[in-house]
């Protein structure tokens, strides 16, 4: 079963855009210096007297001039990955203050950190795989808020660590990489890693858990769709192990957003399958101890389905036409691809209901990773996500060729055609959408861009209290369309606050937009795993803060920024700089504690 449901490999997705490590440039700046230098030391050749012992030259070379020369010449950005720290260190806040009505708690962040350097491509004589850009060992990223005992003064300390799956310890031990890229490459190579891969550790691919946290029944997980949870002890971020389900309920992984449903406090979940039953979904009790429900959907394909959506009867599923195939790829085409030509739909059914009781509705093809909140209206659900004609996973082929047509996409220069599918900027990256599906008619109403074009926008938060019911207002990551040093990375240099019952002002009648509030980073510096903390006792629903990670790449700081949302493009309230730098990651989320 491992093997088979591993092959689903990180099916997301993990989510859109962010990519966690450097790319390998040094051959590329090899070759230019290697032909600058090289007429000198031909020069150097005719004379007689002059001998240049390079490896005795080299080791007397000042350190401190070799890095001098490299901070000059290189400019790094920050999605390479960094070390653990041992300790818990304190930090200090450098502008502003902490609310005093701020919860104690800890604010922590998962993404992507691969071990030993980087990410990983491999060569042979059945061809070439390497790891998809969503890859890697997860690290969470947390800083704790606490008040001291006279209750007047924070405390505030910051921790990472990698999250200690079973696979991170197999390669720890080794030191030294051990499992085969397993997700995109040549069809051979491939396949040939997920043979070799089960016969030396007994698994096709390594479980990242990398993606998001989330807390049930007073435990915390950290979660990527490849692999069960893993339970997080949330005041020293150790791995405590698996999650395991009673009796074998659950044998497969779960989406890396799983939603509480309203009401009962029941953690909905659901998980796919590269071989068939192709999509499950699961009901957990409210304590976490046992499954309540559990249906097989029926589906005919394996259809990438990253989160879904809960209301007070209804939970939410989305069929769409990003699909994992085995068959595909043993017949030398893609493991994991977006058919542009497929069907989409979106499933409604009761909480416990089965693959007899959805009502499905037809929609435009598109690709959806994350949703906003889905909600009842008189005879409608009300569905709001992240929308893009296209998908922009599994990624490219990785000839120079292509990666060069992608760069001049990136750059606004050009369209992109890959695998028979033109990538525009207009068709991959997200805006926000709505579907209003009529339970009764089957009648549906769509409208594909509430957000505008001014900035593409993903990664939506909203006051979890609201989750399931009518909302306002949401939050969301904007997109900075410039590129990071040709490598098509894509960073988050701002915050959007959309004003779901307020129109943006138009002339124009028809015109479907919302309400915009936009809160910009200063220049270079950009954020990730931004969440909602609700204010105790708040009564608007925007009655709380926005906190994030961001980084600054001109200075190599990163910090953590809390913003009111209520007085949303004003100065943050409090900006706290950390010990370490954050590379940039995926979700993040708010865990109130108890004194």
């Amino acid at each position: 079963m491992a093997a088979n449901s591993c092959a689903v490999l990180l099916q997301v997705t993990k989510c859109t855009f962010q990519r966690p490590s450097l790319p390998p440039k040094i051959e590329h700046s090899r070759n230019p210096l290697s032909s600058t230098f090289k007429p000198l030391l031909r020069e150097l050749d005719h004379f007689p007297n002059i001998s240049v012992d390079v490896p005795k030259a080299i080791k007397e070379t000042s350190f401190k001039l070799l890095d001098a020369f490299v901070d000059f010449i290189y400019e790094f950005n920050n999605f390479a990955p960094v070390e653990e720290i041992r300790e818990a260190t304190t930090v200090r806040i450098v502008e502003g203050k902490i609310p005093d009505d701020f919860p104690e708690g800890v604010y922590v962040r998962n993404g992507p950190n691969p071990l030993f350097g980087g990410l990983k491509s491999t060569k042979s004589i059945f061809g070439e795989s390497s790891h998809m850009w969503v890859e890697g060992e997860g690290m969470l990223h947390a800083l704790y808020l606490k008040k001291d005992s006279s209750r007047k003064k924070w405390k505030t300390w910051y921790k990472n660590k990698h999250v200690q799956t079973d696979t991170y310890n197999m390669e720890k031990d080794r030191t030294k990489p051990g499992f085969l890229p397993a997700i995109q490459g040549d069809s051979p190579a491939i396949l040939f890693s997920y043979l070799l891969n089960v016969l030396r550790f007994g698994v096709i691919d390594k479980y990242l858990s990398n993606t998001n946290v989330f807390e049930h029944a007073n435990k915390y997980y950290s979660i990527a769709e490849n692999h069960m949870p893993q339970e997080i002890d949330i005041h020293s971020l150790q791995t405590l192990g698996n999650w395991n389900f009673p009796s074998g309920s659950w044998n497969r992984p779960f989406t890396s957003h799983p939603k509480k449903a309203p009401g009962t406090g029941e953690l909905v979940i659901i998980g796919i399958d590269a071989k068939k039953p192709y999509f499950e979904l699961g009901v957990i009790s409210a304590d976490g101890k046992k499954m309540v429900h559990k249906a097989d959907l029926m589906f005919d394909r394996c259809a990438v389905c990253h989160e879904i959506g809960v209301t007070q009867r209804y939970n939410v599923i989305m069929n769409f036409p990003l699909t994992i195939d085995i068959s595909r790829l043993v017949l030398g085409g893609q493991l994991m691809r977006f058919e542009k030509d497929g069907y989409a739909r979106i499933g409604i059914l009761p909480r416990y209901g089965d693959a007899n009781s959805i009502k499905w509705f037809e929609v435009d093809p598109c690709c959806v990773f994350h949703v906003i909140n889905c909600f009842e209206h008189n005879d409608e659900v009300v569905v709001r996500a992240c929308r893009a004609r296209q998908s922009v996973i599994p990624g490219l082929s990785s000839s120079v060729n292509q990666l060069e047509k992608f760069s001049k996409w990136i750059k606004r220069e050009t369209s992109f055609i890959d695998d028979g599918s033109e990538f525009t900027k207009e068709s991959t990256f997200p805006r926000v959408c709505e579907w209003r599906l009529n339970m009764k008619t089957g009648e549906v109403k769509e409208k594909k861009n509430l957000s505008g074009d001014e900035f593409a926008m993903e990664f939506p938060i909203i006051n979890e209290k609201f989750t399931g019911f009518s909302n306002k207002f949401a939050y969301l990551q904007v997109v900075e369309l410039k590129e990071v040093s040709g490598s098509g990375y894509t960073r988050f240099g701002g915050l959007a606050k959309l004003h779901f019952e307020e129109k943006k002002a138009s002339t124009d009648e028809e015109d479907e937009l919302v309400k915009a509030e936009y809160h910009m980073f200063p220049k270079d510096t950009f954020c990730s795993g931004a969440s909602f903390v609700p204010k105790y006792g708040g009564i608007d629903e925007d009655d709380g803060w926005i906190i994030t990670f961001t980084h600054n790449e001109n200075e190599n700081i990163s910090q953590v920024c809390i913003i009111d949302a209520k007085k949303f493009t004003d100065a943050p309230v409090t900006i706290i700089t950390l010990s370490s730098r954050v590379p940039y990651g995926f979700h993040g989320a708010f865990m109130p504690l108890e004194s």
